[in-house]
């Protein structure tokens, strides 16, 4: 038995080395961290059990067999990430280059069926070149199983992408299925067909950082949520990030004591919002004053910047907020705002997240682009996702909400629990000059100073139809409330709502806007 065990030690010891000190220099010179030390930053310390570290490939050929390292090329288990537990998995890029063979593939499989089996959050830590050439198809196969795993668990446990190297062909399906996808630059890119491929089909020159790094995936494609210069401050943001979420979607996300006062008055949104609703402002700042402490999560920040998706916490209790930016575009809502806010709903519905939505809105950008890109379809992804979420929804009119947009920024007419409004609140089908220049056309073309009867008839249907309480005499918002209260009357609205239940009509799924 003591040899045995010493056996064991020894090889334990080798395993945890990795495959030598040069493929771990090699790794450092790229400016990237080796996976042991990536799920160090990830748990909580002293709180990682691998699972499988022995695995070896049983692949022959083309040299393999000569080849066959302990773990295969990536490392899985369970930890802490601030007391609660998380599964990961994590590419090691000195073995085979992370690349995804029959054992690799194998040990994703079992991790994520740990991780639903237990009712815990994935975590994967990317850093792979792709399928293993050498083992054909059946690394494809490998992929497969990892997709059909993906969708299975989606909406069922928070899965987490973190790209810390190249991710190319179809194993960038995989973080695509996850809900959030975080990048380092610098050393994370992802495409389908890299800078060589596209050069030989399009002729078009560009390099991997431009075609797929992470400031083009956060602020081209949306693919990415969120981009970072040093791994450990992304894997930091991926722990806060795990804190505000459930561990899956029969739980409610972690609460905590708060510091700040329930009832804390706002006054200093009364500053921040001017009452002209063409002046623009930053609504970030109103949502910093509403919120505990002044802090929140903002996810996609440099995508589809005219909404602005965040997650928050009120009175100890976690929230998302979806607002309208009047500082991009005038807050309109558009085909990529659109997508943005559906999926942060439709990700805050999965896991039991209150939704509070500032609205602030325009209307849907016009445009011929827009109108051929699909602003129909995209926008009713939005609108699909309000009306399918049965989490408690609070929505707080600030200023503008014109037409459609204002249905469907979570109004009440498509399901929203309880709506407050402020008294600089213009709800309407359009504009007052825009609405004054169809309805009155006839009357202003007739005039002799046409701009002063337009002026005159724009005041007029501004006071007839736009004043403040229009909304709340017909009963389409619950109340209008002095900008001051907005914070303790979104306490109070979220605690009344926090233990309802509003069950979906039974079918397979919903057919949602594609």
């Amino acid at each position: 038995m003591a040899e045995r065990r010493a056996e064991l030690a020894e090889l334990r010891r080798r395993v945890a080395r990795g495959p030598s000190a040069r493929a771990t220099e090699a790794q450092h010179a790229k400016g990237k961290l080796t996976a042991p030390e990536r799920l160090a930053l990830l748990f909580d310390e002293g709180t990682f059990t691998e699972i499988e570290p022995l695995r070896r490939h049983r692949a022959t050929g083309f040299g393999l067999e000569a080849k066959r390292p302990h773990t295969d090329g990536v490392l899985i288990g369970w930890g802490k990430v601030y007391g609660r537990t998380v599964f990961s998995y994590a590419h090691d890029f000195r073995i085979f280059g992370g690349a995804l063979g029959e054992a690799h593939a194998a040990k994703i499989h079992k991790v994520m069926d740990l991780a639903e089996a237990a009712g815990a959050p994935l975590v994967g830590l990317c850093d792979g070149a792709g399928a293993r050439i050498q083992e054909g198809v059946t690394a494809l196969a490998g992929y497969g199983g990892i997709f059909q795993r993906n969708v299975r668990n989606s909406g069922v446990i928070p899965q987490i992408s973190v790209m810390l190297g190249p991710c190319a062909g179809g194993a960038a399906y995989s973080p695509a299925l996850t809900d959030f996808v975080f990048m380092v630059r610098g050393i994370a890119q992802m495409f389908i067909t890299g800078p060589d491929v596209v050069q030989a089909v399009t002729g078009e020159r560009i390099t991997q950082d431009a075609l797929g790094g992470a400031d083009a995936h956060a602020t081209v494609s949306g693919v990415a949520g969120f981009a970072y210069d040093t791994e450990e401050e992304c894997l930091d943001d991926v722990r806060h990030l795990l804190s505000l979420l459930p561990a899956n979607n029969r739980e409610l996300p972690p609460a905590v004591v708060p510091d700040d006062l329930p009832d804390r008055p706002t006054d200093r949104l009364a500053d921040l919002v001017p009452a002209d609703p063409s002046r623009a402002y930053d609504i970030r700042p109103v949502i910093e004053e509403i919120v505990d402490d002044g802090d929140y999560f903002e996810v996609h920040e440099r995508w589809a910047t005219n909404v602005v998706c965040a997650l928050a916490r009120l009175d100890g209790h976690v929230v998302g907020i979806v607002a309208n930016q009047p500082l991009a575009q005038a807050g309109v809502l558009d085909i990529h705002a659109s997508e943005k806010a559906a999926r942060f709903v439709a990700t805050c519905d999965a896991f039991n997240v209150p939704l509070v939505t500032l609205v602030d809105v325009p209307g849907f950008l016009p445009g011929v682009d827009q109108e051929h890109g699909g602003i129909i379809r995209h926008g009713a992804k939005l609108l699909y996702a309000y009306c399918n979420a049965t989490v408690p929804r609070v929505q707080v009119i600030l200023r503008k909400a014109y037409g459609g947009a204002y249905i469907v920024m979570d109004s009440r007419s498509i399901g929203c629990d309880v709506s407050f409004a402020w008294p600089t609140n213009e709800i309407a089908v359009m504009g007052a000059e825009g609405a004054a220049n169809v309805v009155f056309r006839r009357e202003i073309a007739a005039s002799d100073d046409p701009d002063a009867e337009r002026a005159r008839l724009v005041e007029a249907y501004r006071s007839e139809l736009m004043h403040p309480y229009y909304a709340a005499e017909r009963g389409l918002v619950d109340d209008v409330i002095d900008p001051a209260e907005t914070r303790a009357r979104l306490v109070d609205a979220l605690a009344v709502l926090r233990a309802k239940h509003a069950p979906l009509p039974g079918r397979k799924h919903g057919n949602q806007p594609q």
